[in-house]
């Protein structure tokens, strides 16, 4: 009987000479499918931890057809393009559908619930391209077309407000992303024999240190607005702890006064990954920004006291063309001046 085995296997391989060709066709097969899938699927967003549905053919689109926006900008501007059409397509009636590349951006971070349209069906559409200002107007109350493509930079809490509750459940962080950004500021509140209140402080720099008084005749925030900040919650609070985060933390350790022992120098200014200090700001009690939509939007969903920067531009800044203070800043918002001199 042993020796009947191995005569058996090669009269086998014997009588089925095509046997590798078929497992070599059968190899590249399953190459082909999972080429196939990947390209189907290249820009649903990963991690698979956050999944969507996404829209892969036109038998899925609605009927009264589809709303999207484009997908620009970093992490802020997003935020806002996601929110603007969120309230937009629910005042006009329409399905809201955001781009997967939206998706890659704020999946990771949010539980947000808008459906993906694929790249591959949105190239299909004929759209029609809507040009939105960065604040709200009455006729985007009435906005004709099935499928929209909405336009712009848009970041108002004029789109969105009334809609606060909701636009906060949309942007509720991962479980994960904020137990590590509590964790780090529990941390700070063990070293405390009172109990804190956090201060979260959002310093842009980066580009805007070329482009503000080149391009939009203005300042950036200095050490005197931002000691006048954190000075401003000073008086209001016993314990204060000031969590800093920015694009340019050198800059901030050299000109923010942490001799108090009441300043934690705490983001790590990777703009590609902005995750870590956007959830330290939202879990903090009270915001101090400067200028840019990460910190707007920190604020916003922070709730609590806002202090922003105003007045940053000469009064003949184009500026003024596509940004309105009032439309930017929520009205219990503290502005304190900027110093144009």
């Amino acid at each position: 009987m042993t020796f009947l085995l191995p005569t058996a296997i090669m009269r086998f391989w014997t009588a089925c000479p095509a046997f590798s060709t078929i497992y070599f066709l059968l190899i590249i097969f399953v190459i082909s499918t999972i080429f196939h899938c990947h390209q189907r699927l290249a820009l649903v967003p990963a991690p698979w931890a956050h999944p969507a549905h996404v829209v892969l053919a036109p038998k899925h689109l609605p009927r009264e057809g589809v709303w999207t926006i484009n997908s620009k900008g970093r992490l802020g501007n997003q935020m806002g393009q996601y929110a603007t059409l969120y309230a937009l397509a629910k005042m006009n009636g329409r399905s809201a559908f955001i781009p997967a590349q939206m998706h890659s951006m704020l999946a990771p971070i949010f539980k947000i619930t808008l459906p993906v349209l694929h790249s591959t069906m949105a190239s299909r559409i004929q759209w029609q391209d809507y040009y939105l200002l960065d604040w709200m107007e009455e006729q985007y109350r009435h906005i004709p077309g099935e499928y929209v493509r909405l336009m712009g930079y848009p970041c108002s809490w004029t789109f969105y407000h009334h809609l606060r509750d909701e636009i906060l459940q949309e942007f509720t962080l991962h479980d994960h992303v904020r137990r590590e950004a509590q964790w780090f500021l529990q941390q700070l509140q063990a070293r405390r024999t009172r109990r804190a209140t956090f201060v979260g402080v959002h310093v842009r720099r980066g580009d805007y240190v070329r482009v503000m008084p080149r391009v939009w005749k203005g300042v950036l925030a200095d050490r005197s607005y931002l000691q006048r900040a954190l000075d401003w919650f000073r008086a209001r609070y016993h314990t204060t702890i000031f969590v800093v985060t920015s694009d340019d933390m050198a800059w901030c350790r050299q000109n923010i006064n942490s001799s108090l022992g009441d300043v934690v120098f705490a983001g790590n200014g990777l703009q590609g990954s902005p995750a870590k200090d956007f959830a330290l700001l939202t879990q903090c009690n009270h915001t101090i920004i400067t200028i840019g939509t990460f910190g707007i939007w920190a604020a916003y969903l922070t709730g609590g006291n806002t202090i922003y920067l105003a007045n940053f531009t000469l009064p003949n800044s184009p500026f003024h063309a596509v940004f309105k203070p009032k439309a930017a800043f929520l009205p219990e918002w503290v502005g304190i001046a900027a110093d144009l001199g």
